[in-house]
């Protein structure tokens, strides 16, 4: 006799139920598999006169090949566009998904002028637990309507009211970096980017966090622990799984970091949801209430549909937390890349030198809206920067229908790559392409150039809706610290260590070293 009729009855109920998930989890495993060989032997044969990188394996694709080191992966990319350069396009496989890497103006503007091909890549969902929903990582009638609401929010005369912040956090960057007038080199890229936090956090949400005079804040350390973590994520595919990741450190992590961000947040709106409640009563009462500062927080509160309906508080906290994301490290980078390039070119610098003295004398006033209208090179040279160091070197679009790309049909849910840095560099359009020449963004050096050959904010309908407010804030800050210090840098462009991580960034720092200027009178 079998022993399996020892075993008492609700036990082997418990064993089968065991035996029969086992087999269902292996049959669905089997599945998957299945599935994916499918998808990808179709893809293979479809996709097969594409220009193809070297040594893709079945399967697995090029995962052997590319580099796990961000720096180091970067590096890999910028070479394969250089190989590849007189190809219109690139093709790698990311396990059994195929990923098209676009560089050419004409190929790029495909993908960002369709009205149609405005998904965001898969590896977006990894923001999605901090950011929802929201600008960045929605797509098609949510994001419709929501980039509709949102849009008039960045009107140019609303922003204007952001600067006096953008002029207070600037005058207590400019003390922060006095300490270091005619002392050595230091890396100034942490204090530029406090500097941008405290920015978009007053302007965003209306709240002052003091990030330049405490950077160890709760709130400071979950914005960059959860930008890492998400980061990580998207190169740890054993991360991928939800239920895996919250068993792994970082996971635990993740979901602290996340409670510390939602709750300040959530806090912030109720705060000034009740604050708005208490200026109604007081206009109904006939008093004049305390004229205070507006936020992006206090445009949203408002903020209604073509129905008249108005967003809910999840959906105001996924655009706020949006703002923040977007809203600092990109600005941050841009400033930083162009004291950079202003410390190792000093022809430059002083050609800014003089528009500042045209434009200010020797006044140190808080920058007006008419001040920022006039100055035209600072402009081109922000423009350059971002041309030569983009701030998102890469994003990513997933084909939602089949598409044709330079005469290659690309089949639906490919990975579609927009190489921002290496398309910045087609000497089609920006000769010498490795030298920094503001000049190239002189109106009539402009004329005729591809409207798609540059795109630091992105183009199209999913073009970057806070672009204005980033180009106020860098020719603030850079104006500040410009009218004070004379910069100079020694790095050479290889001791940078640029990575493409979710921002390019200098994994070695930016190191200047500052000399005061003329004695400025008020």
């Amino acid at each position: 006799m079998s022993l399996l009729w020892l075993v008492p009855v609700g036990q082997k109920l418990l064993l089968w139920s065991a035996l029969g998930a086992a087999v269902l989890g292996a049959f669905s495993l089997l599945l998957n598999f299945l599935r994916m060989v499918t998808f990808y032997s179709r893809n293979w044969l479809r996709l097969r006169v594409v220009p193809t990188v070297s040594g893709a394996l079945p399967l697995v694709g090029h995962a052997l090949v590319m580099k796990p080191d961000p720096r180091e992966f970067f590096q890999q990319l910028i070479t394969y566009s250089e190989e590849y350069r007189q190809m219109p396009l690139i093709k790698l496989w990311l396990g059994p998904v195929p990923l098209v890497v676009l560089y050419k103006a004409e190929n790029v503007e495909t993908i960002l002028s369709s009205s149609k091909q405005i998904d965001k890549s898969y590896m977006y969902r990894f923001l999605k637990p901090w950011l929802g929903l929201g600008l960045l990582t929605s797509t098609g009638s949510k994001w419709r309507s929501r980039r509709k609401m949102l849009t008039p929010t960045f009107h140019f005369t609303i922003l204007e009211d952001f600067l006096d912040v953008m002029n207070e956090q600037s005058k207590i960057l400019v003390k922060k970096l006095e300490k270091h007038v005619n002392q050595k080199e230091f890396d100034c890229f942490f204090f530029i980017t406090l500097c941008a936090l405290d920015i978009i956090c007053e302007t965003a949400m209306g709240k002052n966090i003091g990030a330049q005079w405490n950077e160890d804040s709760e709130y400071v350390r979950a914005v960059y622990r959860m930008s890492d973590i998400a980061l990580q994520r998207m190169k740890m595919p054993w991360l991928w799984n939800d239920t895996l990741f919250l068993l792994f450190k970082k996971g635990r992590e993740h979901r602290r970091s996340l409670k510390i961000l939602h709750d300040f947040t959530n806090s912030v709106i109720t705060e000034r949801t009740k604050a708005m409640q208490r200026e109604e009563e007081c206009k109904t009462e006939n008093s004049s209430p305390r004229k205070k500062r507006k936020a992006f927080l206090d445009l949203l509160l408002n903020v209604t549909d073509d129905e008249g309906n108005k967003l809910s508080h999840e959906d105001i906290r996924e655009e706020v937390d949006t703002f923040m994301f977007e809203g600092h490290d990109t600005t941050a980078a841009a400033i930083n890349w162009s004291l950079y390039l202003l410390g190792t070119h000093p022809e430059v610098q002083k050609k800014v030198d003089q528009e500042l003295e045209e434009v200010f004398g020797t006044s140190d006033h808080p920058v007006t809206v008419e001040d920022l209208k006039k100055l035209k090179y600072m402009e081109c040279v922000i423009k350059e920067a971002l041309r030569l160091f983009p701030s998102v070197p890469l994003f990513a679009r997933c084909l939602n229908e089949d598409c044709e790309i330079a005469g290659y049909k690309i089949v639906k849910d490919s990975e579609a790559i927009i190489f921002t840095y290496a398309l910045h560099r087609d000497p089609r359009f920006f000769p010498d392409p490795e030298e920094f020449k503001p000049e190239r963004f002189f109106p009539e050096n402009s004329q005729g150039r591809h409207p798609y050959a540059y795109v630091p904010f992105s183009a199209g309908p999913r073009n970057c809706i806070g672009q204005r407010f980033a180009m106020m804030e860098e020719k603030t800050i850079l104006s500040w610290i410009l009218r004070q210090f004379w910069v100079e840098s020694t790095q050479k462009r290889e001791e940078l260590g640029v990575a493409g991580d979710l921002i390019l960034r200098p994994v070695n720092g930016i190191w200047i070293k500052l000399k005061k200027r003329h004695t400025n009178e008020s």
